[in-house]
């Protein structure tokens, strides 16, 4: 446990001249001479899903405290899941509760309503303010979730394409199967088709119209974010996680997931938007939403993988998140 925990530091300590750690240098220029300001540090809790990624926030969130007040927490989240910035999806997505809160202050979740589509860039805008929101209150904000696409679009400032909605086209393209929109995008543009989720229909569809737009979807243009961030992943193995998620699935049912579509389909929602909303919410049954999680945990690792930055843990090992929670300091 010791080692973990020095490991675990000494990856995070103060920064050397090439600002490998906590503190990142920024220079700053003014008439007389330059002095330097450490940029404003951010934890990113990610991995996959049903590792005990809001635990860990929330614990690291009631350590980091400010000012004498035991009572004023240090740490404020922002979730990073695409599902949960809907308004009424809470058990299929597993949102967490006000009780498992513990008071400390919750953003970008029960955003909008299902019925609209929510973008990963109106996501960076809105994490954006809200990161510097908690920064100007003297607060650490706090990424947490597992929708890999939301984390990047603010941890490595991707700029996004400006082109609106097409309407008239998303209606058209619709009522294709993703296999038929991945033949779309493959002939408007070869290169996006290489590199995007075949599966999702609604990454597809936007894909189509910007290249429809553009004559192509354009690389991904990203810029040095203005804040350190420290990055920490969460995973379990294979079997561990597959228990997990059995166990997890299972207290959905029993909490009222099918009443919670119920309800959403008597809210004037179509098959069709609950479909692209997920697994959870189209005809489900407990072994369809088992095999669906534990593929999807699966895809959330290949996409992490890619990121150098992230520091992984095991989830499994209890003495972990207790460390790690105990661990942080900024």
């Amino acid at each position: 446990m010791r080692k973990l925990k020095n490991n675990f530091l000494r990856g995070f300590e103060a920064d050397e001249p090439r600002t490998s750690g906590f503190f990142k240098l920024k220079k700053i220029r003014t008439k007389k001479k330059f002095i330097f300001q450490s940029a404003p540090t951010i934890i990113v809790i990610l991995g996959q899903t049903a590792t005990g990624k809001s635990n860990l926030a929330v614990k690291i969130a009631l350590r980091l405290r400010s000012g004498p007040s035991a009572r004023k927490y240090g740490g404020e989240i922002i979730s990073a899941d695409s599902r949960q910035v809907y308004k009424g999806l809470d058990i299929g997505t597993g949102k967490i509760t006000k009780r498992e809160m513990k008071g400390v202050p919750h953003h970008l979740l029960d955003v909008v309503n299902p019925k609209y589509k929510f973008t990963v860039a109106e996501y960076k805008e809105l994490a954006e303010e809200k990161i510097k929101e908690i920064i100007a209150r003297g607060k650490t904000p706090i990424i947490c979730g597992g929708t890999g696409f939301y984390i990047d679009a603010v941890t490595k400032g991707i700029i996004f394409p400006e082109v609106p909605p097409n309407v008239k086209l998303r209606k058209q393209l619709t009522s294709k199967s993703a296999i038929a929109l991945f033949k779309v995008l493959k002939k408007l543009d070869s290169e996006r088709s290489k590199t995007i989720d075949s599966r999702n229909k609604v990454r597809l569809i936007r894909a189509i119209e910007i290249a429809k737009a553009l004559g192509k979807v354009p690389e991904i243009t990203e810029v040095l974010p203005q804040y350190k961030f420290i990055k920490i992943g969460l995973y379990l193995p294979p079997d561990k996680l597959k228990k997990k998620v059995e166990k997890r699935v299972k207290k959905m049912f029993d909490n009222g997931l099918l009443k919670e579509i119920k309800k959403i389909k008597k809210s004037g929602m179509s098959n069709k938007r609950l479909q692209e909303l997920g697994f959870e919410y189209f005809n489900p049954t407990y072994e369809k939403v088992v095999k669906g999680t534990l593929q999807y945990a699966k895809r959330q690792m290949t996409w992490f993988k890619r990121d150098k930055e992230i520091k992984w843990f095991d989830a499994s090992k209890g003495h972990t998140l207790t460390i790690l929670g105990k661990s942080i300091r900024i």
